[in-house]
């Protein structure tokens, strides 16, 4: 099998999770026997093409001229992708078909797909409705535009959680047998920290809290949806009833001022240490020095952080919301709080932090539900199953005999 996928984020390009997910699921692919090409956006010491993990990246110059908006930006950028794509397809021989994730490359993907006549697989990660809790201006309806029109020209469509596919078909209008449930997944051994880092551990916990204070963890972009405006309001209270607690803060994110202002605001600017941006070997460290990770996000369609936290071994509180919620079950793998509530939020920390074998329990169950149900393995062989569905499909299908190319006037008003 030979794919071709398209992201406009990957390895060491960062923006959100959509990156991370991409590089996971295409070496578990390629671990499988699938051969996958991934066209995306060259990154600084990233350029031209790359072999990673049995992954072939091709990675695309972005034009250097001056934009007058993020959307034109995004439109040069689909164009530099078809740029390579014309170069690269008569290289690469048959595929079985393309791959997109995102609006970000909806317009290059369509253009593949109806030039080469391949079915087209869309991820949905998110939607600019769902961020937004609406669509507030001409921007976000743009976005949600393309969104749509990626998923109309998509042969299927994936989710990441029922969240998220009751999102699609409420705000697409997408019909449930084009939509498949792929979650999200995860790597246990990517959050091992080593046997010579657990003797270092009490030494580098040092940098963050004194040795008598619980960490609470919070690491992620630092940005509205995300909520961590939500753990600084509910300091107080937890500071009330633990006293030795410290907010760690990791991240980075429009909201980054702001954030420091409301600490200083509430007058616990000492009790809260922004990290700024932190490593994978940081951030599993901290998971691993703490006592609480939280995910108070407003809007989540699945909760990538709180599943890596999970899988770090560390406690778990997540907001009651959207693909977060499915994932943790209230007191067997984690505690929910009110979303929004920044008093509901500090009541389950100081839960999680005066009850430690609770704690220790809820982490335990939590880590061995991370290993059997969201591997990386598992969530490829998934993803394949469906590649392969959707070829017979297109195999039998009319649209791969007729010449007919697509109108216009097909697409509804």
């Amino acid at each position: 099998m030979k794919v071709l996928m398209l992201s406009w984020e990957y390895p060491p390009h960062f923006v959100g999770g959509l990156g991370q997910h991409v590089y996971e699921i295409t070496r578990a692919m390629a671990r499988r026997g699938v051969e996958v090409h991934v066209l995306t956006l060259e990154a600084e010491g990233a350029r031209g093409f790359q072999s990673i993990n049995g992954v072939n990246v091709h990675r695309v110059a972005p034009y250097h001229l001056s934009t007058p908006d993020f959307i034109t930006w995004i439109l040069q950028i689909n164009v530099s992708f078809l740029e390579k794509a014309l170069a690269l397809l008569p290289e690469l021989g048959k595929l079985d078909l393309v791959h997109g994730h995102d609006w970000l490359v909806a317009h290059a993907s369509r253009a593949i797909k109806h030039s080469q006549r391949l079915p087209l697989i869309a991820t949905i990660h998110a939607t600019e409705y769902g961020r937004n809790n609406g669509l507030h201006n001409d921007m976000q309806r743009y976005i949600s535009s393309v969104e749509w029109f990626l998923s109309f020209e998509a042969w299927r469509v994936i989710a990441c959680s029922l969240y998220m596919r009751d999102e699609l078909q409420r705000v697409f209008q997408l019909p449930d047998d084009k939509i498949t449930l792929i979650p999200n997944g995860v790597d246990v051994r990517d959050f091992e920290v080593v046997s010579h880092y657990k003797e270092e551990l009490a030494q580098f916990r040092s940098q963050y809290a004194h040795p008598d204070e619980k960490i609470v963890f919070y690491v992620g972009r630092l940005v509205h949806e995300k909520g961590v405006q939500l753990l600084i309001e509910a300091a107080p209270k937890i500071l009330a009833g633990y006293p030795q607690t410290k907010l760690v803060i990791a991240g980075r994110g429009a909201n980054e001022g702001y954030l420091h202002d409301l600490a200083r605001s509430r007058g616990i600017e000492n009790r809260v240490y922004f990290t700024g941006y932190i490593d994978d070997p940081t951030r599993n460290r901290l998971y691993q020095c703490s006592d609480v990770a939280v995910c108070p996000s407003l809007y989540e369609p699945f909760g990538m952080v709180a599943l890596e936290a999970m899988a770090a071994g560390a406690p778990v509180v997540v907001s009651d919301t959207g693909g977060i919620s499915e994932l943790v079950e209230e007191g067997i793998t984690g505690l929910k709080f009110n979303t929004g509530s920044a008093d509901s939020l500090a009541s389950r920390v100081l839960e999680i932090i005066q009850q430690p074998e609770k704690a220790r329990r809820m982490r335990e169950r939590a880590y061995k539900k991370a290993v059997a149900l969201y591997s990386w393995d598992t969530i490829a062989g998934n993803t394949i199953e469906l590649y392969e569905d959707v070829m017979n499909e297109y195999n039998q299908s009319i649209w791969l005999k007729s010449s007919a190319r697509p109108s216009l006037r097909s697409y509804p008003a």
